[in-house]
């Protein structure tokens, strides 16, 4: 397929917004039940939740360049029964208002205490607020990966770790944010957010090399001979009818070599898995918050050229008859 850098920016830039809301909300809760110290509720969770909906909002923006009629853009939703990519439209602006609700509450003070236990664990409202918002954050996860998992002709997509990745690869870049941001405003959160920035980029360099190693193997269903439905050893397309590009010669395909996708895929296994990982330990070791911050963006960087490099393995079927020829 043909990457949309509108779309590879609307991808990353909400993951990393659904990440950050995650990790914020998360530290809110382990603090609820006295795991780990309270922080400044506007500094921390106010600021935190207004600059995840900051990539949210980038992220939607992204995505009006993808569109070739943005003022009909509210017809996306119409969908809903049938597509996940209607789902998403759906997902993402209730995410966005969910967040914005969370922060304007810690900014505010609207936090009542609904029930505190005998052991000291505290119920507030900003938690309920904060669990609406996570239970959208891994449904607008969903939407966002079943849009291509579900895609069955796109062998290279139609996977359950099309889905894991999306949701492991984002929350990895929010917790990196997170323990950027911490080292600012909360520095005593800055060892729990890198702990499980660590483990959650562990986790995604495994699930995304288990689905490199999983399409370095696929066996393609299509062929010249299905295609016209002669099971003839020696069937060579001479042309592919016409001389001029098309839309079918510029969208489904990539038109970049396989050194080139060789080169991207090892970029991004460096810059969005180790070298982070790296400079994460290193600034935590420090107390160096610019090594942090560097830390999070040399892995976005990596995950632009994971995304395209998602985008651009993806071998259409219709290939067989417009590039191949």
């Amino acid at each position: 397929m043909h990457p949309a850098f509108s779309v590879i920016f609307l991808t990353t830039l909400i993951g990393v917004g659904q990440g950050l809301f995650l990790a914020i909300f998360t530290g809110q809760s382990y603090s609820a039940v006295e795991l780990l110290p309270s922080e400044d509720s506007v500094a921390f969770y106010g600021t935190g939740a207004m600059i995840a909906l900051g990539f949210l909002v980038a992220g939607l923006i992204a995505s009006v360049f993808h569109l070739g009629r943005p003022e009909r853009a509210w017809r996306a939703a119409a969908q809903w029964r049938t597509s996940w990519l209607s789902r998403e439209v759906i997902a993402l602006p209730i995410l966005m208002f969910l967040v914005f609700l969370y922060g304007l509450m810690h900014y505010f003070g609207w936090d009542t205490v609904l029930f505190t236990s005998k052991t000291g664990a505290r119920l507030q409202v900003t938690l309920v607020v904060g669990t609406l918002g996570a239970i959208a954050t891994f449904a607008l996860f969903l939407c966002t990966g079943m849009i291509y998992a579900a895609v069955k002709f796109l062998q290279e997509w139609a996977s359950p770790l099309t889905v894991i990745n999306y949701l492991l690869l984002g929350t990895m870049s929010g917790f990196t944010l997170a323990t950027a941001f911490a080292s600012l405003t909360a520095p005593d959160l800055v060892h729990f957010y890198g702990g499980w920035t660590t483990i959650i980029t562990l986790a995604a360099f495994v699930t995304r090399v288990a689905a490199l190693i999983r399409n370095g193997r696929i066996k393609y269903k299509s062929s010249i001979q299905t295609a016209i439905g002669i099971r003839h050893s020696q069937i060579q397309q001479k042309s592919m009818g016409f001389m001029g590009g098309s839309v079918n010669t510029r969208d489904f395909f990539h038109h970049k070599s396989p050194q080139f996708l060789k080169t991207v895929k090892l970029l991004f296994l460096l810059l969005a898995f180790p070298a982070p990982l790296i400079l994460l330990w290193i600034g935590i070791d420090e107390n160096n918050s610019g090594i942090l911050l560097t830390a999070f963006i040399i892995q976005y960087i990596g995950l632009i050229a994971e995304r395209w490099f998602f985008f651009a393995q993806a071998n259409h079927p219709q290939n067989l008859y417009y590039q191949t020829a």
